[in-house]
């Protein structure tokens, strides 16, 4: 079990704000952090890595981290940090990036045989794909067999294809290894295939802690379906106006009055909710 109860004076997306989280993680639980852009959601992970300092306590396990007088240093909290940016050593292969972490070879061999990266394992790491990176970052990440892995939004600069074959490559290392993870993400239907808990900050304090079918899945009123885009454009098309939204991976046109497009403004997010829907479902 994983117990944490830490502020911070944090300089936010709205200015001056307290990150303040009183928050208990389950052996074992895949919790996904999401939020908007500066609500704490990294700083929280780099405090639980030992990167940044904060006020409070955090025990792992029973073992302290934080206290009022101790701060276990990074290289002994057993944690696996996976990043946006890979973060591999440029002059070294594949498996020397891997034992540079431990010399279990045997360990190396299994994560490179899980990722099919063993062919691989000798080539340096800017004769690789993004994706391959990141996979090699992420074996690298389990070579101590972490107590807790921490992934920041690690797949947002891989294409769709890619990110649902890590996805499911990190699922199948959180399981086989049994680890607790932790994993900032902003990609909704990321956190509901991998998390089974999506805690929600906003502003440095925790709005919402669930499941990711109660969490994600919000629809209010009578609406059977309801998506949050950015508004790209509004067209005019003979006598009536399309909008033009944003939603995921998607561009959709939604027909809209004169009146609508007066409160509406090119830029700002917005949301796409129906009443009456009859959806059909096609093999893409």
């Amino acid at each position: 079990m994983i117990t944490i109860n830490i502020t911070k004076p944090l300089h936010g997306a709205n200015g001056e704000m307290n990150l303040h989280v009183d928050l208990i993680i389950k052996e074992g639980e895949f919790v996904a952090l999401s939020g908007k852009s500066g609500s704490g959601k990294t700083t929280l992970l780099r405090i639980l890595a030992g990167l940044e300092d904060a006020k409070g306590e955090i025990k792992v396990g029973g073992e302290s981290w934080l206290s009022e007088s101790f701060r276990l240093p990074p290289q002994k909290r057993g944690i696996g940090f996976v990043f946006q940016d890979y973060a591999l050593f440029e002059n070294m292969s594949v498996e020397e990036n891997l034992l540079f972490v431990s010399k279990d070879r045997e360990l190396a061999k299994k994560l490179l045989e899980m990722t099919e990266l063993s062919d691989l394992k000798n080539r340096i790491p800017n004769t690789l794909s993004g994706g391959q990176k990141q996979r090699v970052s992420l074996c690298r990440a389990m070579m101590k067999r972490p107590k807790l892995l921490l992934l920041d939004e690690p797949l947002s600069a891989l294409d769709a294809a890619m990110r649902t074959k890590l996805q499911n490559e990190i699922l199948t290392l959180h399981k086989e290894f049994g680890t607790t993870t932790v994993m900032v993400s902003h990609d909704t239907s990321e956190m509901y295939r991998l998390a089974n808990r999506v805690v929600v900050l906003n502003l440095g304090k925790i709005v919402n802690d669930g499941t990711p079918k109660d969490v994600l899945l919000r629809t209010s009123g009578s609406q059977k379906f309801s998506f949050e885009g950015e508004l790209l454009d509004i067209i005019k098309v003979d006598v009536i106006y399309v909008a033009v939204i944003s939603i995921g991976q998607q561009l959709v046109e939604v027909v809209i009055s004169e009146a609508e497009t007066k409160n509406l403004q090119i830029g700002q997010i917005v949301n796409v909710g129906t009443k009456a829907f009859a959806p059909n479902i096609f093999a893409s």
